[in-house]
C-alpha cells in the first residue's frame, strides 16, 4: 500500500546550486546578496513598502508588535482560529489578545464583530488570512481608521493571493509572511516582515539586528554600528535565503501547479457536497486564493475522528487543524473572548484538511475521494 503523506516539501531544481553559490561567495550570515534578492522581489511582487526577510514568520509577527508599540495591558483583536504565533507575538510585550468569532464562509475574522470588541486600551486588529484567502480588508482598515488602531495582515498562508487585486500583505500597515516547509513557497523555516506604512520602516531593519544601526552602518549612513534600540536576532542565515530564492523564481509556476491540485479536488467532491456528506471551501468574488490547502468541513467530531483514521488505515495521512487559542490553557491564561466563539468551536470539530503537495497525481486524488465517499456515505 503506497502512503499518501499530508505534505512534501517541493524543490524547483535550483535550490541546492544556490546554496553551494552563497557558500563560494563566502558570507553565509544574513543580509547577503541572496536575503537583498529576497527583499526585493518581495517588494515588486508585493508591493510593500519595505520587504525584511526573518529566520520565521513568528519572528515577523514579533517584530510587528514592538513596533506597534504594545505594552502591557495593550489589547489586541484577533481571531482564536490561528496559530499560537498570531497571539504569542503580542502576550511576549503584554499584550492581551481578545478573540472573537469568524466567518462562517472564509473562517477569517468576521469583521462585523471587530468593531464591538474595541475598547480604551485597544492598540491593533490582526487580520489572520486563513487557506490563503483574504479577509474583508477594506471594511477592516475603515474600522482601523476611525479608531486610530493599527492593522498587522498575518499572511503566513498569503503569499501569491490577493484581495480585490492587492497582494495579501500589502494592505495592513504591517503583514507577516510564512516560508514554512508547509507553505507554498517554502525555505524550510522562514519569513518575512513586510512594512507598508514608511514610519515603521527604519525602526524595523534596527529592531531586527539586535536593536543596532548596522545597516545603516553598511549602507555608509553611520560611521560605526551600535546599540539604539531593543530588538533581537530576526534575520535568516544566508543559506535559508538561497533555497528561497530558487523558489521565487518559479513562485507562479508553484501557485498554478497547487491550483490545479486544489481545483481537481474541488470538482471531485461536489457530488459529496451536494449529498450532503461535507462543506467544500468557500473563495469569495473578491478574493483570488493560492491554493495553500485544500479543507472539508465534515457533520461532526465523530465523523471527523472517525474518518482521520480511516484515512490513515489505508496510509493516507490528513488531519484536523488548529484547536482555538481561546479555549487553550495560555489563551485562557493571556487573552480575553469578546462575544460568542460558536462558529470557531463547531467548525474547528469538524474541518480536515486533505493532502496537497505538488506531484500529488491524479490518481491519489481519485484515491482519496473514494476513500471520503466511502468512509462518508
Amino acid at each position: 500500500m503506497m502512503k499518501i503523506p499530508f505534505n512534501k516539501p517541493f524543490m524547483s531544481g535550483n535550490e541546492l546550486l544556490y546554496v553551494d553559490q552563497a557558500y563560494v561567495e563566502g558570507f553565509l550570515a544574513g543580509d547577503g546578496s541572496f536575503t537583498k534578492k529576497c527583499n526585493t522581489w518581495l517588494e515588486q511582487h508585493v508591493g510593500c513598502s519595505k520587504a525584511l526577510l526573518t529566520h520565521s514568520c513568528t519572528a515577523a509577527l514579533e517584530m510587528a508588535a514592538i513596533l506597534v508599540g504594545i505594552q502591557p495591558g495593550d489589547e489586541v483583536i484577533m481571531p482564536s482560529y490561528t496559530f499560537v504565533s498570531t497571539a504569542n507575538a503580542f502576550v511576549l510585550r503584554g499584550g492581551i489578545p481578545v478573540f472573537v468569532d469568524i466567518r462562517p464562509d472564509t473562517l477569517n475574522i468576521d469583521e462585523s464583530l471587530i468593531e464591538a470588541a474595541i475598547t480604551s486600551r485597544t492598540k491593533a486588529i490582526v487580520a489572520v488570512h486563513y487557506a490563503g484567502v483574504g479577509c474583508e480588508m477594506d471594511a477592516i482598515m475603515a474600522i482601523a481608521q476611525r479608531h486610530n488602531l493599527l492593522v498587522i495582515e498575518d499572511a503566513a498562508q498569503g503569499i501569491m493571493s490577493s484581495y480585490k487585486g492587492r497582494a495579501l500583505g500589502s494592505i495592513g500597515h504591517l503583514a507577516a509572511l510564512s516560508f514554512h516547509e508547509t507553505k507554498n513557497i517554502i525555505s524550510g523555516e522562514g519569513g518575512a516582515l513586510l512594512v507598508n506604512d514608511e514610519r515603521f520602516a527604519e525602526r524595523a531593519e534596527i529592531i531586527r539586528e539586535k536593536g543596532t544601526n548596522r545597516s545603516q552602518f553598511f549602507r555608509g549612513q553611520v560611521d560605526k554600528y551600535t546599540w539604539v534600540d531593543i530588538g533581537s536576532s530576526y534575520l535568516p542565515g544566508e543559506i535559508i535565503a538561497a533555497f528561497l530564492w530558487a523558489q521565487m523564481e518559479e513562485a507562479d509556476s508553484i501557485t498554478q501547479k497547487r491550483l490545479a491540485i486544489w481545483q481537481n479536488y474541488h470538482e471531485a467532491l461536489a457530488p459529496l457536497e451536494q449529498a450532503g456528506v461535507l462543506r467544500r471551501p468557500i473563495i469569495p468574488e473578491n478574493c483570488q486564493h493560492n491554493a495553500h490547502m485544500y479543507y472539508i468541513l465534515l457533520d461532526s467530531l465523530e465523523k471527523r475522528s472517525m474518518l482521520i483514521e480511516k484515512l490513515k488505515e489505508q496510509g493516507v495521512n490528513a488531519v484536523f487543524h488548529y484547536v482555538p487559542l481561546h479555549s487553550s490553557p495560555a489563551g485562557k491564561r493571556y487573552g480575553r473572548v469578546h462575544g460568542s466563539m460558536a462558529i470557531t468551536q463547531d467548525f474547528s470539530d469538524r474541518l480536515v484538511r486533505l493532502p496537497l503537495w505538488i506531484g500529488l497525481s491524479e490518481a491519489q486524488q481519485g484515491r482519496i475521494v473514494d476513500m471520503l465517499e466511502a468512509a462518508c456515505c
